[in-house]
């Protein structure tokens, strides 16, 4: 089956393969999802424990909100939905390292504090109920101006890796191909969709980490040419791995899909 994620509906349509190119009407699992159309962008997988997890946006720049700003999951039906991580402002790309449970997210930090912070973040779940911090603390380190008050940082998970401010990372996936050279194998890519408030353009690029230890190391390029000197070409939001170990990367600016 394949599965949809609306703004405020879960959808499910069955037996796709069989009908392709024929319309098949979707079951609606799930119509209760938040409406609001700030950070109202849904990601979903299925994880290696069978259950669907599924991403609730903030509804605003910072908020106190809740039910919002965190990542949920469900059975197969949409029922029996409880949430596994919350403080996570616009989490719209997650993977598993393969071979474990643990759960990597980006996250978008929160706007109007300047070109250089707060960072955006690579996250890293590995017991459910962890607190990232948002909107009381940006980055694992920087207290919010106006919901930081009384807090500490430290009562909250720390990211993975600090990324620049305002790249905006989206897509996120681990290397299991053989196309590549072996030494690409096992490497994080992120797909930045690149900053729109910042003074100097940010982002707009690919880029990918070795992992070392459980953890990323050596974020570097992967793939860039969608920002020159201020003109954006293009917006990387997604990756997917094809059967034979090419990257899919999607353009939604350009309205493209390119193959690498």
């Amino acid at each position: 089956a394949l599965y949809v994620a609306d703004v405020d509906r879960l959808l499910r349509f069955a037996r796709v393969e069989a009908s392709f190119g024929q319309p098949v009407a979707p079951q609606v699992l799930r119509k209760d999802l938040p409406r609001d159309s700030a950070h109202g962008w849904r990601y979903l997988a299925f994880g290696p424990d069978g259950k669907l997890y599924l991403s609730i946006g903030a509804p605003c720049n910072v908020c106190e909100a809740p039910g919002y700003a965190e990542l949920r999951r469900m059975n197969a039906e949409g029922r029996d939905e409880e949430t596994v991580a919350r403080g996570l402002r616009n989490s719209v790309g997650f993977a598993w390292r393969p071979g474990t449970r643990e759960l990597w997210l980006t996250d978008n930090g929160r706007d109007w504090l300047g070109d250089d912070q707060p960072p955006d973040e690579i996250d890293i779940l590995i017991t459910p109920g962890a607190h990232f911090g948002f909107p009381y603390c940006h980055g694992g380190y920087l207290p919010d101006p106006q919901y930081g008050r009384g807090r500490s940082c430290d009562d909250y998970s720390a990211p993975a890796l600090r990324l620049d401010a305002h790249v905006a990372p989206l897509g996120i996936l681990f290397y299991g191909g053989r196309q590549f050279p072996a030494e690409y194998r096992g490497r994080v890519f992120v797909a930045e969709h690149g900053s729109w408030n910042r003074s100097r353009k940010s982002g707009y690029r690919v880029m990918m980490a070795d992992v070392v230890d459980g953890r990323p190391e050596d974020y570097r390029p992967f793939l860039i040419g969608f920002e020159r000197d201020g003109e954006v070409s293009g917006r990387p939001a997604y990756l997917l791995e094809l059967p034979d170990g090419s990257l899919l990367l999607s353009d939604d600016q350009g309205g493209r899909i390119y193959r690498i």
